[in-house]
């Protein structure tokens, strides 16, 4: 049973309805946390979770057909709600107020840094909506901990070590790697566009030689498949296990509104590489060796076509592309359109280096963060340092060198942000060849083997 959430109305019985869920970033990072120092993951479900707080507003809803109560009828009585009903447009927000309330009572801290992430004493838990997870070096600590959420009246399910979450398969290697993949998600996507079981199956998710436009006069799209949907999934499959179709999905999702012919043939053309890909994902296999790395790069204005500039102006747009890692391991990637028309390949490299830096700075803090808490393994705290990786001396000397030249002067304040961070050394930013830039595959479409070598690196396969 539902509430219709779009009855209602704002400052009468609902006001604020966002939410916060752990981002992958943060989920990623702990999980390799937990492979390198070999503590323990435990998945646990909440059982009906929104229905265990409390309303917050005196709510009222029609009697749903079908119900029958000893006096009166859904024309004549209405129903009192008196717990948090699913489809309430705050339903969400209420049930994360609940459960936090409960986890602080039993002296859990929150992050300061991602809203999800609670610890107590080297015990963490992380959670998206009413799935959460528990890592900690000792076990016994977890099964404490899930008593105290039973004994707190929270209605908790023990699922084990983590096996399935929020769609991802977590399959554990006996060399200690786990392998993130969603195969189902692929089959989904097959079944959505209509593959035909004889289709040819590429190597590359994205032809090297063909650059998508808007197509004006192209033939219009005959609707075969949801183009939006099967646009929509690939996204969630991009952001969770497969980096190696971010460019391909972005260049497709940026004609959604109104797609040709060609436009669909590209994005079979991507589902005809997962097919001959299904199994495959993200293996974590993390080096202690390594610290925090990021690789950032830019093609300025690669999508550039004096037909079509016309009638739409991103073509004058530079694609940033940045991968942010840990150990060796991905935890963030991206692959988007810079906001502002940039005027150079060097500007354009140094609005990605910051765009990067955006999403590393944060994780720094959180690493930084756990490791006052909990993360201090091995007796001793590690010292927080980044390492950038850049392929262009322009870019490179804009970030080490405070200095407005003639030529540079205009790029706005908001991109020297990470400045400080390069002073004080907590962050390194270093030069890497073209051929060694693994945000190059983010960036633009890429031959075989340099697509391979580089999926490779990124993704362990």
């Amino acid at each position: 049973m539902n509430l219709h959430g779009g009855q209602q109305e704002f400052a009468v019985n609902f006001y604020e309805t966002y939410s916060p869920v752990v981002s992958w970033a943060s989920a990623r990072l702990l999980l390799i946390h937990s492979l390198i120092y070999k503590w323990h993951t435990r998945q646990v479900d909440f059982t009906l979770a929104f229905p265990q707080a409390d309303i917050e507003f005196p709510i009222y809803m029609k009697m749903p057909p079908g119900i029958k109560v000893k006096e009166g009828n859904r024309q004549t009585h209405a129903l009192k709600l008196k717990k948090n009903l699913y489809g309430q447009k705050q339903g969400s927000r209420i049930w994360f107020l609940h459960l936090t309330k409960k986890l602080k009572e039993l002296d859990f801290k929150q992050s300061a840094f991602d809203e999800c992430i609670f610890t107590r004493g080297n015990l963490i838990f992380f959670f998206y909506v009413d799935d959460g997870v528990f890592l900690c070096p000792d076990k016994t600590k977890v099964d404490q901990a899930i008593d105290d959420l039973r004994k707190a009246n929270l209605d908790i399910e023990d699922q084990g070590d983590i096996t399935d979450y929020l769609g991802i398969n977590f399959t554990y290697q006996k060399d200690g790697t786990i392998i993130m993949s969603q195969p189902q998600l692929i089959d989904q996507i097959i079944q959505d566009v209509k593959l035909k079981p004889n289709s040819h199956l590429p190597s590359t998710p994205a032809l090297a030689t063909k650059l998508l436009q808007r197509e004006e006069k192209a033939p219009p799209f005959d609707g075969r498949f949801h183009y939006r949907s099967v646009i929509g999934k690939l996204n969630y499959l991009d952001k969770g296990t497969r980096p190696d179709i971010t460019y391909a999905t972005h260049q497709c999702a940026r004609f959604c509104e109104d797609p040709k012919e060609i436009h669909a043939q590209i994005v079979e053309y991507i589902v005809r590489y997962l097919k001959s890909t299904r199994n495959k994902g993200i293996v974590l296999k993390p080096n202690k060796e390594k610290s925090l790395e990021v690789y950032a790069d830019a093609d300025f204005a690669g999508n550039w076509h004096a037909e079509t500039a016309a009638l739409d102006a991103s073509t004058a747009k530079s694609r940033a592309g940045y991968v942010v890692t840990l150990h060796g391991c991905p935890i963030i990637w991206h692959s988007k359109l810079i906001n502002q028309i940039c005027l150079s390949t060097t500007e354009a490299k140094y609005c990605c280096l910051s765009q990067a830096l955006r999403d590393t700075i944060p994780i720094m803090n959180l690493l930084k963060e756990l490791n006052e808490h909990s993360f201090k393994s091995e007796g001793s705290t590690p010292k927080i340092h980044c390492q950038l990786f850049e392929d262009n001396m322009g870019a490179l000397e804009i970030a080490r060198t405070p200095k407005m030249r003639p030529r540079t002067k205009h790029i706005n304040n908001v991109y020297h942000h990470f400045r400080e961070h390069v002073h004080m050394k907590l962050v390194t930013i270093t030069y890497v060849p073209t051929t060694d830039q693994t945000a190059d595959m983010l960036t633009k479409p890429l031959g075989q083997n340099l697509f391979q070598k580089f999926r490779k690196r990124l993704m362990g396969w």
